[in-house]
């Protein structure tokens, strides 16, 4: 059975809203990379120009790239406002009859505002340490969008319980999640405070192993619905770690020792705020977003095929106990 039309579009809506999220992500990343924070002074004025009457194409430098956040949150903060929207609307009409998918649309766009908020208190009260909340909390509210994503899409529905979820499948990810989260906000206070590069050396290990474990026990349960973040999860966290390696390079040059040499970059010296450095250091914040996201997303499937009341897998429809998208 297919997602009425109502609950379809709350779906599609849910996607666009935490795709087009990556803008405002992906530019403040940039921003904080290049250390165009207080480009301006003042906020919400750009230089004491609305939002939109700044001359923004004009501008270059950390106006433009700053300014280009201040755009990008706007943008997101719309669509938030219309996925509020069509929750409501799904809600009142009856095609999503679940009380928490109305709770989780108004808690993405509560978290948007937020966000917004503490980008301005940053920027007004010129603080590092709210630019690292504002960076975690980023990566809460994307969170919170993908999550809103995946529970009202078509696997999501026809999903079943499955006995081959067993009880450690469904801890593993929590813990996981917990775990890469710290290392996401360690993470930041390296980027933002310049401290804590052991911490989050010793935290990768640990992250890695859990991301690890919970991969493989998935990827056994032989439930596709399972086996695709699985999957994606080995993919980013080896990505991720290549990234990481690149932006220590990138960043220490001859600190980084044995692995400039591994990798035939004997004499290398990094280059502050180039486009190599640049490129590595905003790609793992990036990485490490994406991977948080499909932790969250195989912790939410996990606990779906957990926790549904029936197991009835069906000849016509194999992938329904775990296979729909």
């Amino acid at each position: 059975m297919s997602l009425s039309p109502t609950r379809r579009l709350l779906h599609r809506t849910a996607v666009f809203t935490a795709v087009l999220a990556l803008l405002p992500i992906v530019v403040g990343a940039l921003v904080t990379t290049k250390g165009a924070g207080m480009a301006f002074r003042d906020w919400p004025t750009s230089d004491g120009q609305g939002m939109l009457a700044y001359g923004w194409l004009a501008s270059t430098g950390d106006k433009f790239l700053e300014h280009g956040h201040r755009l990008a949150g706007m943008l997101i903060g719309l669509a938030s406002i219309g996925l509020a929207g069509v929750a409501i609307a799904a809600r009142a009409s009856g095609g999503e009859k679940r009380a928490s998918v109305l709770v989780l649309s108004l808690l993405v766009l509560t978290g948007v505002i937020l966000q917004g908020l503490l980008g301005g208190a940053r920027v007004l009260m010129d603080q590092r340490g709210l630019a690292f909340i504002h960076g975690s909390f980023a990566a809460l509210v994307f969170c919170l969008m993908v999550s809103l994503a995946a529970v009202t899409s078509q696997g999501w529905e026809h999903a079943r319980r499955s006995p081959a979820v067993s009880p450690l499948m469904i801890l593993l990810p929590r813990v996981a999640v917990i775990v890469v989260f710290l290392q996401y906000m360690l993470g930041g206070m390296v980027r933002h405070r310049g401290m804590h590069l052991n911490e989050h050396l010793a935290f990768a290990a640990l992250a890695s192993v859990l991301v690890l474990a919970s991969a493989v026990f998935a990827f056994r349960s032989a439930l596709p619905w399972l086996r695709t973040p699985a999957i994606m999860l080995c993919l980013l966290l080896s990505i991720q770690l290549l990234l990481g390696l690149a932006t220590w390079v990138t960043k220490l040059g001859q600190g980084a020792g044995a692995w400039v040499a591994w990798l035939g970059l004997d004499g290398y010296t990094p280059v502050a705020g180039s486009a190599l450095q640049t490129t590595m250091r905003t790609g793992h914040v990036i990485g490490g977003m994406f991977l948080l996201a499909t932790t969250v997303v195989l912790v939410l499937r996990a606990g779906r095929l957990s926790g549904c009341d029936t197991y009835t897998p069906s000849p016509a429809t194999p992938q329904l106990a775990g296979g729909a998208a």
